[in-house]
This record gives structure tokens, sequence and C-alpha cells, in this order.
């Protein structure tokens, strides 16, 4: 199960969507990151939700895709954007 943990985006990074895919870049680190549809829509519901949980529910009420398969592939960006200084975790 996710946890209940929020997540942030630290100062310093900036996204900007264009046609709704999106190109997120840490200034310090000078780090970016595009992010397709599917990939953007995760991004909004966990910068957007409360916590990780909430934007997975959100996802999956969004997307018909199997649970296990969107707890994998969130959990992989998740991992991969918080690994290059793009999101932080913080703590429910």
């Amino acid at each position: 199960m996710f946890s209940y943990q929020r997540v942030s985006v630290p100062d310093g990074v900036l996204l900007r969507e264009v046609a709704g895919e999106a190109v997120i870049l840490n200034l310090t680190t000078e780090t970016y990151f595009g992010l397709d549809e599917v990939g953007t829509s995760m991004w909004r519901a966990l910068t957007g939700c409360e916590t990780v949980q909430c934007a997975y529910q959100v996802l999956l009420d969004e997307f018909d895709v199997d649970p296990e398969v969107l707890r994998s592939d969130l959990s992989k960006l998740l991992e991969e954007l918080v690994a290059h200084g793009l999101l932080e975790l913080d703590p429910a």
C-alpha cells in the first residue's frame, strides 16, 4: 500500500506544459526531465493531492488500468523524480 506521505516541489523546480506533455527543470542542479501525457497526469496528481495514496486513487479513477500496474508505474516515476531532486517526500 502507498504511504500517506505528502509530495512537494522543491524551490527552484519549474514545470512547463506543452500540448499535454511537460518538461521539469531543477534550476539548482540543472537536471531536467520530460513527461508524456500520462506522466504529466501523474505529476499533477502527486503535486495536487494531499498524499501519495490520494494521488493513486485519483489516477485509478482517471485511467482504465490494472491497480497493480498503476501502483508500480507511479512508484517508479515518484522514485525517479525524487532521486533527481524534482520532488520531495514529506511526512503526512
